[in-house]
């Protein structure tokens, strides 16, 4: 009976979603729009649910100030608040204390502008319940964030009567239902939804962690964690210790045996996994979310995500995975080529290579690779990855490193290395000028037309710019806010006062290049080839070709005009600027200029 109802499921799964291959990527996935959301920043639709003290309770740095607020959203980012002053803490060490109230209400209000941007697909940064700002300290994986839902006094009352080990006693919190109402809502916009899931660490306030530390040996979860040494109850001292991910003891790491993830907490994994993507279990997985994006992947057995993606696909069989595989060597700034972990496990992972071609083809001097460089690194990756590469988050930002407009004020900044401030007195905290804006206009057209689903990371569209955590995680800029003028510096030092607002002509910029690209099949699942044949230091040109359907990009990425023959009779429409090219004559291109002509 359990063999042909999980078949059953399986079957009707495949018939809503499509015929997606077990070890393929799903289609959706190659010609998505990405755009990510950090939750907490994003927009605050609810202040009724803004975090209280006691929900911080357990997160670093361990206390609540006095006269601790929600912080202003519109405020001067590296300005101290009255109360921030008090703690006598720099920026970096009050970073951690500040919260803005962002929340699923505020996801659901602004999914129309999503929609408008030409966004397919979202990719939320943690939502499960945590003390944190960030989330990847959760505390229970079955229940939304309190705070992110509407009644978080109610939703604590739920908890209370649930065992949170026993399925049968979860209930759907108002936030958990809230949620579902995202889904519901982004999926009758043709928007798919993935959420982060971390399943290499919890918080040590995760609720089986919590009866490890109250009861020690006696825990019936004492398996769950690599535990180094238990507590001695004869004896004055806390002996108590674990393994913490990379040593933090915030993240205790979930046990690992030859398979991967022990059967105990794998367990509870596989009916999160359900919980999530088939929330009423009816087999139709339409109203749970369409994947995960798996945090750390690297760190977690192959083993494991290979049982991950049958329990993925069983539910539904066009979901995407994604995951975190990213520094082979920090240290030495080598990325992993993330081949073992694709077709078996992952779909795609987050595809921090391309960012760093970007940056060393279009911002920087120092680490420039010129136009054989960047097309040899492209080839190379797309020949490790095969059929994965177009499915591959390409992108240009994210919540773990500088933004993209940042990367371009400190071009010559190892990428991903000393990104902000506090671990670089160096870096440039300014706004970008118009020639940065310019080179950001011609990454993001490289983005949208090569190989590789773009991801946009929340409000680089709308202009905003800051360096590697906490700074890339400031509130997002919205029209309809007047911002303080940013003129605070974290190091007391000097800076140019740059005002902040929804930049509306970069906004239209991202707005053409997605709709330029959900328009032309061929720039998301054609084949590409590099025209060497007009490769020069400064030009950079390339067919996407599908089904008969050719479309040529060429792009000037240096500051320079350029002229140049591309040998073809008859005209083409740039795509850009609408105007008709004569393609048996010289076209001329502008400095950081990208023509896309069909």
């Amino acid at each position: 009976m359990k063999i042909f109802t999980t078949a059953l499921i399986f079957i009707s799964a495949a018939l809503v979603c499509g015929q997606t291959k077990f070890n393929e990527p799903p289609q959706w996935a190659k010609e998505a729009v990405w755009y990510q959301i950090f939750p907490e920043r994003f927009n605050n639709g609810d202040k009724s649910n803004d975090p209280k003290p006691e929900d911080m309770e357990g997160a670093w740095p361990y206390f609540t100030p006095e006269g601790w607020q929600i912080h202003p959203w519109t405020s001067d980012w590296y300005k101290l608040q009255p109360w921030e002053k008090k703690t006598g803490f720099d920026f970096y060490r009050n970073a951690g204390l500040r919260r803005y109230g962002g929340d699923i209400r505020g996801i659901i209000d602004k999914l129309d502008y999503l929609k408008e941007l030409g966004i397919t697909a979202i990719y939320l940064n943690p939502v499960f319940e945590s003390p944190s700002l960030h989330k990847y300290d959760a505390s229970m994986y079955h229940h939304i964030d309190n705070n992110f839902g509407p009644d978080p006094e109610g939703d604590k009352a739920i908890w209370e009567k649930e065992n949170p080990a026993d399925p049968s006693t979860w209930q759907w919190t108002s936030a958990d239902k809230l949620f579902l109402e995202l889904i519901k809502e982004a999926h009758k916009r043709g928007i798919k939804i993935i959420i982060d899931g971390v399943f290499n660490h919890t918080g040590n306030n995760f609720w089986a962690f919590k009866d490890i530390v109250k009861n020690q040996q006696n825990s019936r979860y004492k398996d769950w964690y690599t535990i180094k040494k238990w507590d001695d109850p004869n004896t004055p001292e806390n002996e108590f210790d674990y393994e913490g991910w990379y040593g933090v003891k915030d993240l205790p790491e979930i046990k690992e045996d030859e398979n991967g993830i022990v059967e105990g907490p794998a367990e509870h994994i596989h009916l999160i996994v359900k919980r999530w993507m088939d929330p009423n279990g009816d087999g139709n997985p339409e109203d749970g979310i369409d994947g995960w994006r798996l945090d750390v992947a690297e760190m977690v057995n192959h083993k494991f995500w290979m049982k991950f993606r049958k329990w993925v696909r069983e539910i539904n069989p066009d979901a995407y995975l994604v995951g975190e595989v990213w520094w082979k060597d920090w240290n030495n700034y080598e990325m992993f080529n993330a081949a073992p972990w694709l077709q078996t496990q992952f779909d795609a992972v987050m595809n921090y290579r391309f960012t760093r071609a970007i940056k060393d083809l279009v911002f920087s001097e120092k680490y420039f690779t010129g136009v054989r460089g960047f097309i040899d690194t492209i080839k190379t990756m797309m020949n490790q990855y095969g059929v994965n590469y177009y499915a591959m988050m390409n992108l240009m930002g994210s919540h773990d490193t500088e933004r993209h407009a940042s990367l371009i004020v400190n071009p010559d900044n190892m990428y991903d290395h000393s990104g902000n401030p506090g671990q670089n007195p160096g870096f440039d905290v300014r706004k970008p000028n118009e020639i940065e804006r310019e080179k950001q206009k011609l990454a993001v057209a490289l983005q949208f037309t090569l190989p590789g689903a773009p991801q946009i990371y929340y409000g680089d569209e709308a202009g905003m710019w800051g360096g590697d955590d906490p700074d890339c995680r400031k509130p997002m800029v919205w029209e309809e806010f007047n911002y303080e003028v940013e003129k605070s510096h974290p190091l007391g030092k000097d800076r140019p006062a740059d005002s902040v607002f929804f930049d509306k002509q970069l906004f239209d910029w991202y707005k053409k290049m997605a709709r330029i690209r959900n328009g032309n099949k061929a720039l998301s699942v054609g084949k590409v080839i590099f025209m060497e044949e007009l490769e020069t230091q400064n030009i950079l040109a390339y067919k996407r070709i599908l089904d008969g359907e050719e479309i040529i990009v060429i792009a000037n990425i240096k500051g320079e005009p350029e002229k140049f023959d591309i040998n073809k009779a008859g005209t083409m429409r740039d795509l850009v600027s609408g105007n008709k090219i004569n393609c048996s004559e010289k076209i001329s291109l502008n400095g950081y200029q990208i023509m896309i002509l069909k």
